[in-house]
Protein backbone atom coordinates (compact mmCIF):
# COMPACT_ATOMS: atom_id res chain seq x y z
CA UNK A 1 0.00 0.00 0.00
CA UNK A 2 1.18 3.46 -0.51
CA UNK A 3 2.16 5.11 2.54
CA UNK A 4 3.77 8.51 3.07
CA UNK A 5 6.13 6.84 5.46
CA UNK A 6 6.93 3.30 3.75
CA UNK A 7 9.38 1.76 1.71
CA UNK A 8 7.33 2.87 -1.21
CA UNK A 9 6.88 6.38 -0.52
CA UNK A 10 8.08 8.28 -3.94
CA UNK A 11 7.89 5.72 -6.35
CA UNK A 12 6.83 6.05 -10.07
CA UNK A 13 2.98 5.40 -10.94
CA UNK A 14 4.63 2.42 -13.27
CA UNK A 15 5.83 0.66 -9.83
CA UNK A 16 2.25 1.34 -8.27
CA UNK A 17 0.60 -0.28 -11.37
CA UNK A 18 2.61 -3.56 -11.31
CA UNK A 19 1.24 -6.48 -9.72
CA UNK A 20 3.52 -7.55 -6.16
CA UNK A 21 4.38 -10.98 -8.02
CA UNK A 22 6.42 -8.71 -11.07
CA UNK A 23 7.60 -5.99 -8.40
CA UNK A 24 11.75 -6.55 -7.77
CA UNK A 25 13.73 -6.32 -4.84
CA UNK A 26 17.30 -5.58 -5.47
CA UNK A 27 19.49 -6.89 -2.28
CA UNK A 28 22.75 -7.06 -1.29
CA UNK A 29 24.55 -10.44 -0.79
CA UNK A 30 26.86 -8.86 2.11
CA UNK A 31 29.37 -12.01 2.65
CA UNK A 32 30.12 -15.18 0.67
CA UNK A 33 28.91 -17.91 3.31
CA UNK A 34 25.56 -15.39 2.77
CA UNK A 35 25.76 -16.52 -1.07
CA UNK A 36 26.31 -19.70 -0.25
CA UNK A 37 23.53 -20.17 1.73
CA UNK A 38 21.55 -18.83 -0.93
CA UNK A 39 23.30 -21.20 -3.71
CA UNK A 40 22.77 -24.24 -1.85
CA UNK A 41 19.73 -23.95 0.82
CA UNK A 42 17.45 -21.50 -1.75
CA UNK A 43 16.56 -18.98 1.07
CA UNK A 44 17.96 -15.33 1.98
CA UNK A 45 17.60 -13.41 4.96
CA UNK A 46 16.49 -9.54 5.75
CA UNK A 47 16.68 -7.65 9.36
CA UNK A 48 12.87 -7.28 10.36
CA UNK A 49 14.26 -3.86 11.77
CA UNK A 50 15.58 -2.91 8.54
CA UNK A 51 13.73 -4.46 5.59
CA UNK A 52 11.41 -2.60 3.23
CA UNK A 53 7.96 -2.33 4.35
CA UNK A 54 5.89 -3.70 2.82
CA UNK A 55 7.82 -6.35 1.97
CA UNK A 56 5.89 -7.27 -1.43
CA UNK A 57 8.11 -8.54 -3.67
CA UNK A 58 7.48 -11.89 -6.29
CA UNK A 59 11.29 -11.76 -6.89
CA UNK A 60 14.63 -11.00 -5.69
CA UNK A 61 17.62 -10.07 -7.78
CA UNK A 62 20.90 -10.05 -5.68
CA UNK A 63 23.42 -7.75 -5.65
CA UNK A 64 27.17 -8.63 -5.34
CA UNK A 65 29.63 -6.11 -4.17
CA UNK A 66 33.43 -6.17 -3.50
CA UNK A 67 34.18 -9.91 -1.90
CA UNK A 68 33.39 -11.11 -5.21
CA UNK A 69 36.13 -9.45 -7.10
CA UNK A 70 35.88 -9.04 -11.11
CA UNK A 71 32.43 -10.61 -10.62
CA UNK A 72 31.72 -7.74 -8.12
CA UNK A 73 29.95 -4.50 -7.86
CA UNK A 74 27.04 -6.12 -10.29
CA UNK A 75 23.92 -8.19 -10.42
CA UNK A 76 23.86 -11.81 -11.75
CA UNK A 77 21.05 -13.45 -10.47
CA UNK A 78 17.34 -13.15 -9.44
CA UNK A 79 14.71 -15.63 -7.85
CA UNK A 80 11.42 -15.93 -7.16
CA UNK A 81 10.07 -15.47 -3.73
CA UNK A 82 7.59 -18.44 -2.99
CA UNK A 83 7.58 -17.73 1.31
CA UNK A 84 8.30 -15.23 3.63
CA UNK A 85 8.36 -16.02 7.84
CA UNK A 86 10.15 -14.40 10.71
CA UNK A 87 12.42 -15.76 12.66
CA UNK A 88 15.35 -15.46 15.24
CA UNK A 89 18.48 -15.23 13.67
CA UNK A 90 19.84 -17.65 15.71
CA UNK A 91 17.59 -19.99 13.88
CA UNK A 92 18.69 -19.17 10.65
CA UNK A 93 22.32 -19.22 11.89
CA UNK A 94 22.60 -21.66 15.06
CA UNK A 95 26.29 -21.84 14.56
CA UNK A 96 26.68 -18.16 15.19
CA UNK A 97 25.32 -17.92 18.56
CA UNK A 98 27.60 -15.36 19.79
CA UNK A 99 26.08 -13.30 17.32
CA UNK A 100 24.97 -9.41 19.01
CA UNK A 101 21.88 -10.05 17.11
CA UNK A 102 21.52 -13.57 17.02
CA UNK A 103 18.00 -13.15 18.96
CA UNK A 104 17.28 -10.55 16.85
CA UNK A 105 14.23 -11.45 14.41
CA UNK A 106 14.59 -11.55 10.40
CA UNK A 107 12.61 -12.53 7.72
CA UNK A 108 13.44 -15.86 6.31
CA UNK A 109 12.68 -15.52 2.57
CA UNK A 110 12.24 -18.84 0.77
CA UNK A 111 12.98 -19.10 -3.12
CA UNK A 112 13.19 -20.85 -6.16
CA UNK A 113 14.48 -21.12 -9.74
CA UNK A 114 17.28 -19.05 -9.07
CA UNK A 115 18.44 -17.74 -12.62
CA UNK A 116 21.11 -16.04 -14.52
CA UNK A 117 20.50 -12.84 -16.17
CA UNK A 118 21.33 -13.19 -19.92
CA UNK A 119 23.60 -10.04 -19.16
CA UNK A 120 25.13 -8.83 -15.59
CA UNK A 121 23.72 -5.24 -14.69
CA UNK A 122 26.56 -3.24 -13.10
CA UNK A 123 27.10 -0.67 -11.31
CA UNK A 124 29.55 1.87 -13.23
CA UNK A 125 31.15 3.37 -10.33
CA UNK A 126 30.92 0.62 -7.80
CA UNK A 127 28.14 1.71 -5.24
CA UNK A 128 27.57 0.64 -2.04
CA UNK A 129 23.32 -0.14 -2.36
CA UNK A 130 21.54 -2.58 0.11
CA UNK A 131 17.76 -2.42 -1.64
CA UNK A 132 16.38 -1.35 -4.81
CA UNK A 133 12.54 -1.91 -5.89
CA UNK A 134 12.17 -2.31 -9.33
CA UNK A 135 10.31 -4.28 -11.65
CA UNK A 136 11.18 -7.80 -13.92
CA UNK A 137 10.50 -5.33 -16.98
CA UNK A 138 13.14 -2.52 -15.45
CA UNK A 139 15.51 -5.51 -14.43
CA UNK A 140 15.27 -8.07 -17.78
CA UNK A 141 16.02 -4.59 -19.71
CA UNK A 142 18.51 -2.77 -17.62
CA UNK A 143 21.85 -2.11 -18.75
CA UNK A 144 23.18 -0.72 -15.21
CA UNK A 145 22.11 0.45 -12.17
CA UNK A 146 20.75 3.60 -12.83
CA UNK A 147 18.18 1.91 -15.11
CA UNK A 148 16.53 0.02 -12.57
CA UNK A 149 14.76 3.16 -10.02
CA UNK A 150 10.84 3.57 -10.52
CA UNK A 151 11.32 7.19 -8.94
CA UNK A 152 8.69 10.06 -8.63
CA UNK A 153 7.34 11.33 -12.01
CA UNK A 154 9.40 14.84 -11.44
CA UNK A 155 12.74 12.51 -11.47
CA UNK A 156 11.83 10.35 -14.42
CA UNK A 157 11.14 13.30 -16.49
CA UNK A 158 14.26 15.07 -15.62
CA UNK A 159 16.26 11.24 -15.83
CA UNK A 160 14.78 11.56 -19.57
CA UNK A 161 16.16 14.95 -20.09
CA UNK A 162 19.86 13.91 -18.42
CA UNK A 163 19.75 10.42 -21.13
CA UNK A 164 18.81 12.67 -24.01
CA UNK A 165 21.34 15.28 -23.25
CA UNK A 166 24.34 12.67 -22.51
CA UNK A 167 25.00 13.51 -18.88
CA UNK A 168 25.77 11.14 -16.81
CA UNK A 169 24.68 11.30 -13.95
CA UNK A 170 23.88 8.38 -10.63
CA UNK A 171 20.14 8.14 -9.14
CA UNK A 172 19.59 7.55 -5.84
CA UNK A 173 23.26 7.99 -4.47
CA UNK A 174 23.16 7.85 -0.55
CA UNK A 175 25.96 10.36 1.44
CA UNK A 176 26.85 10.86 4.93
CA UNK A 177 27.52 14.41 6.51
CA UNK A 178 27.91 14.71 9.85
CA UNK A 179 26.14 11.60 10.64
CA UNK A 180 23.36 12.59 8.51
CA UNK A 181 22.22 10.21 5.45
CA UNK A 182 21.09 12.21 2.72
CA UNK A 183 19.62 10.43 -0.72
CA UNK A 184 20.37 12.87 -3.21
CA UNK A 185 17.91 12.28 -6.15
CA UNK A 186 20.93 12.85 -8.84
CA UNK A 187 24.51 13.20 -8.38
CA UNK A 188 27.14 14.03 -10.47
CA UNK A 189 30.95 14.19 -10.47
CA UNK A 190 32.54 16.69 -11.71
CA UNK A 191 36.94 17.11 -12.34
CA UNK A 192 36.79 19.91 -9.80
CA UNK A 193 33.73 19.17 -7.75
CA UNK A 194 30.50 17.21 -6.72
CA UNK A 195 26.44 18.30 -8.03
CA UNK A 196 23.56 17.23 -6.58
CA UNK A 197 19.93 17.84 -8.27
CA UNK A 198 16.79 17.71 -6.57
CA UNK A 199 13.42 17.37 -7.40
CA UNK A 200 11.37 19.44 -5.24
CA UNK A 201 7.77 18.45 -5.72
CA UNK A 202 5.09 21.29 -4.93
CA UNK A 203 3.19 18.63 -2.27
CA UNK A 204 6.14 17.64 -0.60
CA UNK A 205 8.69 21.39 0.02
CA UNK A 206 6.14 24.00 0.04
CA UNK A 207 5.84 23.68 3.81
CA UNK A 208 7.64 26.25 5.90
CA UNK A 209 9.28 23.35 7.89
CA UNK A 210 10.55 21.46 4.88
CA UNK A 211 11.78 24.84 4.00
CA UNK A 212 13.86 25.13 6.87
CA UNK A 213 15.30 21.15 6.83
CA UNK A 214 16.39 21.88 3.11
CA UNK A 215 18.42 24.85 3.41
CA UNK A 216 19.83 22.91 6.69
CA UNK A 217 20.45 20.22 4.10
CA UNK A 218 22.05 22.28 1.70
CA UNK A 219 24.24 23.67 3.83
CA UNK A 220 25.62 20.15 5.12
CA UNK A 221 26.16 19.18 1.55
CA UNK A 222 28.08 22.37 0.69
CA UNK A 223 30.36 21.99 3.32
CA UNK A 224 31.12 18.34 2.27
CA UNK A 225 31.84 20.00 -1.29
CA UNK A 226 28.64 19.77 -3.11
CA UNK A 227 26.50 22.00 -5.26
CA UNK A 228 22.68 21.81 -4.80
CA UNK A 229 20.93 22.74 -7.96
CA UNK A 230 17.20 22.32 -7.20
CA UNK A 231 14.39 22.44 -9.71
CA UNK A 232 10.24 22.95 -8.71
CA UNK A 233 7.58 21.20 -10.51
CA UNK A 234 7.14 24.08 -12.89
CA UNK A 235 10.96 24.22 -13.75
CA UNK A 236 11.00 20.46 -14.76
CA UNK A 237 7.39 20.24 -16.67
CA UNK A 238 7.52 23.44 -18.20
CA UNK A 239 11.00 24.24 -18.80
CA UNK A 240 13.16 21.51 -18.72
CA UNK A 241 15.78 23.20 -21.34
CA UNK A 242 16.55 25.56 -18.47
CA UNK A 243 17.27 23.07 -16.13
CA UNK A 244 19.51 21.16 -18.21
CA UNK A 245 21.77 24.44 -19.08
CA UNK A 246 21.76 25.08 -15.40
CA UNK A 247 23.27 21.87 -15.27
CA UNK A 248 25.57 21.93 -18.20
CA UNK A 249 27.00 25.94 -17.09
CA UNK A 250 27.54 24.04 -13.42
CA UNK A 251 28.76 21.15 -14.46
CA UNK A 252 31.19 23.43 -16.39
CA UNK A 253 32.33 25.20 -13.51
CA UNK A 254 33.18 22.78 -11.80
CA UNK A 255 35.91 21.52 -14.98
CA UNK A 256 33.40 19.34 -16.54
CA UNK A 257 31.93 15.94 -15.84
CA UNK A 258 34.19 13.11 -14.69
CA UNK A 259 33.04 10.09 -16.74
CA UNK A 260 33.57 6.31 -15.62
CA UNK A 261 35.86 5.78 -18.46
CA UNK A 262 38.06 8.55 -17.24
CA UNK A 263 37.57 10.78 -19.56
CA UNK A 264 36.51 14.50 -18.86
CA UNK A 265 33.44 15.84 -20.87
CA UNK A 266 32.77 19.55 -21.26
CA UNK A 267 28.92 20.66 -22.17
CA UNK A 268 28.62 23.07 -24.66
CA UNK A 269 25.34 25.04 -24.51
CA UNK A 270 22.71 24.43 -26.69
CA UNK A 271 21.60 28.44 -26.70
CA UNK A 272 24.89 28.77 -28.82
CA UNK A 273 23.53 26.49 -31.00
CA UNK A 274 26.77 24.24 -30.90
CA UNK A 275 26.59 20.46 -30.50
CA UNK A 276 26.38 18.84 -27.17
CA UNK A 277 30.17 17.70 -25.67
CA UNK A 278 33.77 17.90 -25.93
CA UNK A 279 35.89 14.95 -25.14
CA UNK A 280 39.27 14.99 -23.47
CA UNK A 281 42.22 14.68 -21.33
CA UNK A 282 42.44 12.32 -18.39
CA UNK A 283 40.99 12.70 -15.28
CA UNK A 284 42.44 12.66 -11.53
CA UNK A 285 40.96 9.30 -9.70
CA UNK A 286 37.34 10.28 -8.25
CA UNK A 287 36.02 9.60 -4.98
Amino acid sequence: MRSKHGYFYGQSSDFFETPPEERVLVALVPTLSDWQILHEQNWYRIPVRSAPKPLDFGHIAFYQARAWGTEGWAIHYFAKVTHIQVMPRIELLPFEEAHPRAHELYYRITLQNLQKLPQPIPSQRNRFIVFISTTLDNLVNAREINDLFCTSPLEEILWKYLLEEGIEAERQWYVVVKQQNYCLDFAIFCAKGKIDIECDGDTYHVSRNKAVEDNQRNNLLTSSGWKVLRFSTQEITRTPDYCIEQIRETANLYGGISLVSGETRWLTSSINGEQQLNLFGQTEERE
